[in-house]
């Protein structure tokens, strides 16, 4: 673990079970430490507010997702990656350690579409490979003025992906949100809690992650 890496504690709600109904309405979600420091650094457009929260119960790792946005986009026309990635999304990757070799992808649309795949240094990405369906659990909502991505990943999926070292989880928090541009298309803005520091747009760095505590 680098020392300067950003941390978020995720909450013990000890003999407790969160229920993931996609609306985030579960009265444990109370206990939960509130983040809302997500920035776009690659551009200079203001961008509407995150907030992610996230607990455990020794069995799962809960998150939520709430996004103000009245203007949501998704492309509907299949239900293939493709489409779900030029969506609006939230996004968790999760890596073993800073050499990114290999590290996980969860990209979730507003309508509760998953894209999750197994990825490897340089953008080497592999499509073939997903969350085993038993240990995750995703639903979503969407309101006026928001939408909420809420889920679920058991404990023991991420211990045997090697991803929960003394407690600790190495974990990119992202969204993509795309926007009309002049020319007609959709254009990505992308929204992250920890600053990359490049020149271009890049979650898939070693710089782009922090680090989720799991309190005793």
């Amino acid at each position: 673990m680098i020392p300067e890496m950003k941390e978020y504690n995720v909450h013990l709600i000890e003999n407790k079970d969160l229920t993931v109904s996609g609306k985030g309405d579960d009265i444990a979600w109370t206990e939960a430490q509130i983040l809302t420091d997500f920035c776009s650094p690659w551009n200079t457009k203001k961008v509407t507010e995150t907030t992610f929260k996230a607990l455990w119960n020794r069995d799962k790792l809960f998150f939520n997702f709430t996004v103000l946005d009245t203007e949501i986009h998704i492309e509907k026309q299949d239900e293939s990656f493709e489409s779900i990635g030029v969506s609006d999304r939230v996004e968790l990757f999760f890596r073993t350690d800073n050499g990114l070799n290999p590290y996980y992808c969860l990209e979730i649309d507003t309508s509760g579409r998953i894209m999750d795949f197994i990825a490897y240094p340089n953008k080497n990405f592999d499509f073939s490979w997903n969350w085993p369906k038993n240990d995750l659990v995703v639903k979503s909502s969407v309101q006026a003025n928001t939408f909420m991505v809420e889920g679920s990943i058991s404990i023991e999926s991420l211990k045997s992906l090697n991803l929960i070292k003394n407690n600790i989880i190495e974990t990119g928090v992202f969204r993509a949100k795309y926007s009309k541009a002049q020319n007609e298309c959709y254009e990505p803005n992308w929204i992250t809690w920890v600053n990359p520091n490049t020149e271009t747009p890049n979650f898939h760095i070693a710089s782009s992650f922090g680090v989720f505590i799991l309190k005793e």
